[in-house]
């Protein structure tokens, strides 16, 4: 068995059904100690609910999937909770039942915590959420994840979670904090362009093979930063996917000989607002 995903969805919430019961039936299935990835998805009504309601049933099941690779809470579709609703909670706990882990993935941020945030195996961290709170970033950037290699996280905006800013993430950009990161993604902000401009010249990009500023509001402004650097020119690859640059802009990546994404171009609104790419 490689990869399960569980849901409950909203009817199945109103008879009764829960996450708890799908994950005990799992756990008792033989094939439980070939799983490799585990999809949490719909919980049952995802809005009114945490993951508190099953999350105990799933470290004390934690044995029965000693082949688990992959985990991911809260994997839905909008038209099951709107991302900006999806109630998490402190998380920390699967990853010590886990501790074989490579892969965590969650989506949602309000009432995440991640505290503390340490793994001795774990390779890829994703967050998706409408907004990151400062406390999840400071939790990352004080983080024991020797492994991690990819780091992929939604920053949002301050209607939905985001109260940081470029000051919390800056620390991020710091060199060596995880040494084996080869990917890191600071992904549809509204402040891209402070981002953009941080990362340009950070001496994390010495260790990267890729920087992914997509889905953000990135204009000219933070693109003009990252084209005039000699690190930005050194990656494998630079994703600037969904943004607000101009033709011209467009046109100077598409000669530069570098490895970039510019696809998927926004037009900001009549009173010049622009909005990331997660955001409803």
């Amino acid at each position: 068995m490689q990869e399960v995903k569980l849901v409950v969805s909203y009817d199945d919430y109103e008879d009764g059904i829960r996450m708890e019961k799908l994950i005990k039936e799992l756990a008792a299935k033989p094939e439980a100690s070939s799983l490799e990835s585990l999809v949490i998805g719909d919980w049952g009504q995802a809005y009114e609910n945490s993951p508190d309601e099953f999350m105990g049933t799933l470290v004390e099941s934690a044995p029965s999937f000693p082949s688990l690779k992959k985990l991911f809470i809260g994997d839905m579709g909008f038209e099951e909770c709107e991302v900006s609703w999806i109630i998490q909670t402190n998380l920390t706990p699967l990853l010590g039942a886990f501790p074989e882990l490579k892969s965590f993935s969650v989506m949602g941020s309000s009432g995440l915590s991640l505290e503390p945030l340490q793994h001795a195996k774990l390779e890829e961290l994703i967050i998706i959420c409408g907004g990151l709170p400062k406390d999840v970033l400071s939790s990352i950037t004080h983080a024991k994840l020797p492994e991690l290699r990819k780091l992929e996280l939604y920053l949002g905006v301050d209607n939905y979670g985001f109260d940081g800013s470029l000051e919390d993430i800056l620390p991020l950009l710091e060199k060596g904090l995880f040494p084996k990161l080869v990917y890191l993604g600071l992904k549809d902000s509204e402040i891209q362009d402070e981002i953009a401009k941080a990362a340009a010249e950070a001496p994390i990009l010495d260790q990267l093979e890729v920087l992914d500023l997509s889905q953000g509001t990135l204009s000219d402004e933070g693109a003009e930063a990252l084209l005039a650097s000699d690190k930005i020119k050194k990656l494998k690859h630079l994703d600037l996917s969904y943004h607000y640059m101009t033709n011209e802009m467009i046109s100077r990546w598409n000669q530069s000989g570098i490895s970039v994404d510019v696809s998927d171009q926004q037009q900001s609104d009549e009173d010049d607002w622009r909005y990331p790419s997660l955001t409803e």
